[in-house]
């Protein structure tokens, strides 16, 4: 009563229509609307989401227990990803082997870079990468993002388009992702991938969102048994450096159910406070026996256990290991950005 904002009835025997015409011709009335029933829109209509997609909403599917998932449909009420409240597209970098960049569940939220011009061998945004235009390959330093089944499982997990219909849901529907191959045995291969988002994220901030990408998370689902940070620091200290940037990191542990304190890994005991190390866990919210764990360096586990998701060549399929866990992470620190006021 205080906005003046009143809700009426009217006879059942009056035609709608007349009645809010009626509403409208009042002098007092300012505006006058029908009053509308909402609906949730935390449920996306995607084909496999309910059936398939347990970690998001877990509902007893294949003997789960209800409720053991990441609460995707209440993070999903409050809002579904894509951009900020400023308006940043927000992205999401996948570094990880190769990616098919044309299935239809990912390509609608594939990484675009507008301003450099596919194929012509220059480098047209001036961003020291020639032919970027949808990420970067650091196995052969050039924009070819070849196709295949690990990286494009873990970029349905974080970032595949939901409630389009078809498939599966990520955990952010609209978040762009970022596919950086480098995935590698070869140390200096990762630190150029993980260059690649922080270049592109500096270039953002530095042209006021002109050009560049607003990344705000980076996924790795690889790494190193049993290594010792102190033996990688370069690797280690360039999560301070994306960290700075904006740039929160999620980081895979070991498919071997070692206690990383004890044993040595990377990167899930890299000293940095930007990374976040996950472990895998199951349909009943335990720890995958086959998960590393640690109470000092292993921060939080995640669904990882049969995770429904994109394969080449456009279908679908389950995988199982902290490569599956570690996107739903990646996934979520995008989410919060989208609801942050």
């Amino acid at each position: 009563e205080r906005y003046r904002i009143y809700v009426l009835s009217y006879p059942g025997s009056v035609p709608p229509q007349t009645a809010l015409a009626a509403a409208k011709s009042c002098p007092a009335v300012a505006l006058a609307q029908f009053n509308h029933t909402m609906e949730l829109r935390a449920a996306p209509n995607d084909a496999s989401y309910s059936a398939q997609q347990w970690s998001l909403n877990n509902t007893g599917q294949g003997g789960g227990t209800p409720g053991a998932d990441i609460d995707a449909e209440l993070a999903w009420n409050i809002t579904t990803g894509g951009l900020t409240q400023t308006g940043d597209t927000l992205v999401i970098a996948i570094v990880d082997g190769s990616f098919q960049i044309s299935h239809p569940d990912l390509s609608p939220n594939l990484f675009i870079n507008r301003f450099e011009i596919p194929g012509n061998g220059i480098d047209d945004d001036g961003n020291g990468y020639i032919d970027d235009v949808n990420g970067w390959n650091a196995y052969n330093n050039n924009g070819n993002i070849s196709s295949g089944q690990h990286g494009t499982h873990v970029a349905g997990i974080a970032a595949a388009r939901g409630n389009n219909g078809i498939g599966v849901a990520g955990v952010n529907w609209n978040a762009r992702w970022m596919p950086i191959q480098g995935s590698s045995g070869n140390e200096a291969t990762v630190v150029a991938a993980y260059a690649y988002a922080a270049s592109m994220r500096e270039r953002y901030d530095q042209t006021g969102g002109q050009q560049g990408a607003f990344v705000v998370s980076t996924n790795a689902s690889f790494g190193v048994d049993n290594g010792n940070a102190a033996n990688y620091p370069i690797w280690c200290a360039f999560y301070d450096t994306l960290g700075t940037l904006g740039i929160l990191n999620a980081g895979a542990g070991p498919n071997q159910g070692v206690n990383v304190d004890v044993v040595g890994d990377i990167p899930t005991t890299c000293p940095s406070s930007y990374m976040v190390a996950v472990t895998n866990t199951t349909r009943t919210d335990a720890k995958n026996n086959g998960a590393g764990f640690g109470p000092i360096h292993m921060d939080l586990g995640a669904p990882g256990t049969s995770i429904y998701n994109t394969v080449p060549t456009n279908n679908y399929s389950n995988l199982t290991g902290t490569s599956m866990a570690t996107p739903h992470v990646a996934g979520a620190i995008a989410l919060y950005y989208a609801a942050a006021c």
